[in-house]
């Protein structure tokens, strides 16, 4: 009867947790179709990492878990819910990924000065986009493309070429973990302003939120 029990137990276990990555998994579509149908981003299937270790199988991996995988195709802005199924099936367990310098560059600073510069920049009523936390204690606000590029002469403009800022500007070529994918073993990411229809489309000019960044990341060295 014991016995019985017990392998009983284990079938039910199995079932559930086969069906919780099923339904994880659907989840995981969703959200990518949410992305390029809904939003008009395109996403990259990513790698993940795990004790260090990443999924990419590259002993000298230099960002575990967090790259595109290199076998893998973009799914393209526009791609509907059917689309992404089919795609989403060959690279089961991927991160979501988004390719930087096309519908948004990001302005990327640490956690604490983020999260102050978004409380500022509210009540002061500026344009926001989306903004996210990564579990690697940094903040990411999403802006217009062409940021990166003109960024140092925006930093010249307001002077503050000459300070040693922790603010980063990605672009062409960069990749950022979505949410909710893990990054690099750490954890999850996740927002902090979400996107919406009129954000996804047309993030803020980086001229507006720069100054407000800069000096809250300059408070934050000092």
């Amino acid at each position: 009867m014991g016995k019985g029990f017990t392998i009983g137990g284990s079938r039910g276990i199995r079932d559930i947790r086969s069906g919780s990555r099923r339904r994880d998994r659907t989840a995981e579509r969703t959200v990518v179709a949410e992305y390029t149908g809904l939003w008009g981003w395109a996403v990259v299937p990513g790698a993940r990492a795990e004790s260090g270790v990443c999924s990419c199988s590259s002993a000298g991996c230099a960002a575990p878990g967090a790259h595109p995988l290199p076998y893998a195709a973009e799914i393209p802005a526009g791609a509907t819910l059917d689309e992404v199924t089919e795609a989403w099936a060959r690279v089961p367990g991927a991160a979501l990924l988004l390719p930087v310098g096309r519908a948004f560059d990001i302005l990327d600073v640490a956690a604490p000065a983020g999260r102050r510069a978004l409380v500022r920049l509210e009540r002061m009523g500026l344009p926001l986009g989306p903004v996210s936390a990564t579990p690697d204690g940094r903040c990411q606000f999403f802006v217009a493309p062409g940021a990166a590029e003109g960024l140092p002469r925006l930093l010249y403009r307001m002077g503050w070429d000459d300070a040693d800022l922790d603010l980063h500007c990605l672009g062409p070529g960069d990749h950022i973990t979505a949410p909710p994918s893990d990054r690099g073993g750490l954890g999850p990411v996740h927002w902090l302003r979400p996107p919406s229809l009129d954000t996804a489309a047309a993030p803020p000019e980086a001229r507006l939120l720069l100054g407000t960044l800069a000096y809250i990341c300059h408070r934050s060295a000092a």
